[in-house]
């Protein structure tokens, strides 16, 4: 039997990037190489060209609906009288230091226009096909509750600062002391040292370590208070101890005379009046029974 010739073998197609199917064709120069690469690019580029449009469409309206979002709660906040409220208790000013020239209203309105725009990139991104990118921005939008709690903290911090400096300043004024301005920094500066610390553990910044930095500056300022006032009023508190022991000691020795001198004249007068209890008169002495009898 003659062998027969072996047909050709059906040509098989491999699948592109992007979906679509790309024959397999037999690279025998380097003009059919180029070609099956560009072939290959402009078929990966027409497959993300809807990606691309989806991407631009939502940052497109996702930053209109931030910025209209924003004007909205600023305006808002403008009508119920927010400005007013922030200047009374203080906000205002504390914003101003922390060197933000914006208002409280519009302070607010940025703040809700940028945590939109934040959710509109981790949307448009996703829609990218882009996941790394968007669990990036995922990790920063669940982070930044913390970080609001933390302003928040900080700016009620503030405010009670001022608050109790303010009282602090008053109080000792009218009490007499000779530095009440330095009693009011030292509260404001413990206040805001506690608010700071809340704040940083809130957003979670090497909570441990400022834990204990805190901790060890505590210790510090109480020792150095403690040997200052220990070593400063060291010849004060020795008089009062010194007074407050004599004192106990002339009691001891009144009280003994006056029991001896009770007791001689009861034995004088009365033989077995000495066991008797003596009673204390108005002015503290002990009077014998004789005496007691007489007044």
């Amino acid at each position: 039997m003659r062998r027969g010739t072996p047909s050709a073998a059906p040509a098989q197609s491999t699948p592109a990037r992007g979906g679509n199917v790309m024959p397999a064709t037999p690279i025998t120069d380097w003009g059919t190489a180029f070609m099956t690469s560009m072939a290959a690019a402009l078929a990966l580029l027409l497959g993300g060209i809807p990606k691309l449009i989806a991407f631009a469409l939502i940052l497109i309206v996702g930053w209109i609906i931030a910025s209209i979002v924003g004007g909205a709660v600023s305006r808002l906040l403008q009508t119920i009288q927010f400005e007013r409220f922030a200047e009374r208790s203080g906000l205002r000013g504390f914003v101003r230091q922390m060197g933000v020239q914006l208002g409280a209203s519009q302070l607010v309105g940025e703040l809700a226009k940028w945590l939109i725009r934040v959710v509109t990139l981790v949307v448009a991104f996703d829609a990218l096909g882009l996941p790394a990118v968007s669990q990036a921005l995922q990790s920063l939008l669940l982070w930044l509750p913390n970080l609001v709690v933390a302003i928040v903290v900080l700016v009620l911090g503030g405010l009670a600062a001022t608050a109790l400096s303010r009282l602090v300043r008053g109080a000792t004024a009218e009490a007499g002391f000779s530095n009440p301005g330095l009693l009011a920094t030292i509260t404001s500066v413990a206040v805001l040292a506690f608010a700071v610390l809340i704040a940083v553990n809130q957003i979670g910044v090497a909570a441990n370590i400022v834990n204990i930095l805190f901790t060890g500056i505590v210790a510090a300022a109480a020792l150095a208070f403690g040997l200052a006032f220990g070593l400063g009023g060291r010849d004060v508190a020795n008089g009062i101890l010194t007074s407050w022991y004599q004192g106990g000691a002339n009691v001891g020795a009144r009280t003994n005379r006056v029991v001896a001198a009770a007791r001689e004249q009861a034995a004088a007068t009365e033989p077995g009046a000495t066991r008797r209890m003596t009673e204390p008169a108005e002015n503290g002495d002990l009077v014998p029974p004789a005496e007691r009898t007489r007044r």
